[in-house]
C-alpha cells in the first residue's frame, strides 16, 4: 500500500504528465489518508477541471478535494451574456437535435446549465461544450434526465456492461435498480475502476442518478 507522499509524488508527476492540462505550475498537492487536497490556482476552468481527473486516476487515490481557484487572465475575462450566448452556440453544435432543451444561465463567468435531456452523454456533452467557453469559471450541471426504461431492464444492461469491460472486476460489483436510479456497492482496487464503474452506470438508458457506495481498496 502506497505511503502518503508516495502518492503525493504521484499525484504530482500525472499532473505534469497530463497532456491535456496546460499549466501546472500554480497547482499545491497534500494527502492525508489517500485523499489528495488540490488547492492553489489555474488560468482556465479547463485546467482546473483536468488537474481533478488527473488525480483521480493516480493509485491509492481514495478521494478529490479539488480547491483550485480559477484566476482568469484580463485578456480572457468577458461579459456574462457573450458567455452565455457562446455556451448556447456551443450546445447546440455538439448537440444539434437536443441541445434547444438546454439553457445556460452565467452569473460572474459560473455557468449554470439547465433543462431536460432523455440520456447522459447528452448532459455530459453540454457539460464539455460549456467547460470549454472562454472566460467560463465553472460549471454547475443540474440538467434533468427524463427516462424511458425499466428498472430491470436498467439493471440487466448494467450488469452485461460490467462483464464486458476489461477494466472493471464485475464479481467484485453488484447492481441494484430502484426506478431510474441505480446504487453501485462492492470493493475495487482503485479510483480509476470506480471511476469506470460509474461511467458505465451512467451509460445506461434511462438513468437518472448513480449512487456509488463502493469502497477502493488498494489491497
Amino acid at each position: 500500500m502506497k505511503s502518503d507522499s508516495q502518492i503525493e509524488t504521484d499525484v504530482k508527476d500525472e499532473l505534469r504528465w497530463e497532456p491535456n492540462l496546460a499549466d501546472a505550475t500554480d497547482i499545491a498537492v497534500s494527502v492525508n489518508k489517500g485523499v489528495v487536497a488540490l488547492t492553489g490556482f489555474t488560468k482556465t476552468y479547463g485546467d482546473k477541471y483536468e488537474a481533478e481527473i488527473a488525480a483521480k486516476r493516480v493509485a491509492g487515490v481514495t478521494a478529490v478535494a479539488n480547491d483550485i481557484e480559477v484566476r482568469l487572465p484580463a485578456i480572457d475575462q468577458r461579459p456574462d451574456p457573450e458567455i452565455a450566448r457562446d455556451a448556447v452556440v456551443a450546445i447546440r453544435n455538439l448537440l444539434p437535435a437536443s441541445g434547444e432543451n438546454i439553457k445556460a444561465i452565467v452569473k460572474g463567468g459560473w455557468v449554470t446549465l439547465e433543462g431536460d435531456a432523455e440520456w447522459n452523454y447528452q448532459r455530459d456533452t453540454a457539460e464539455r461544450a460549456a467547460r470549454g467557453v472562454k472566460g467560463v469559471k465553472g460549471v454547475s450541471n443540474v440538467i434533468k434526465l427524463k427516462p424511458r426504461a425499466q428498472p430491470a431492464e436498467i439493471k440487466r444492461k448494467i450488469e452485461e456492461a460490467f462483464r464486458r469491460n476489461a477494466e472493471i472486476d464485475a464479481q467484485r460489483i453488484t447492481v441494484e435498480a430502484n426506478g431510474s436510479e441505480v446504487i453501485l456497492k462492492g470493493t475495487v482496487k482503485s479510483w480509476v475502476e470506480r471511476r469506470e464503474a460509474e461511467r458505465v452506470a451512467w451509460s445506461a438508458p434511462g438513468v437518472v442518478r448513480v449512487d456509488d457506495r463502493i469502497a477502493v481498496n488498494p489491497i
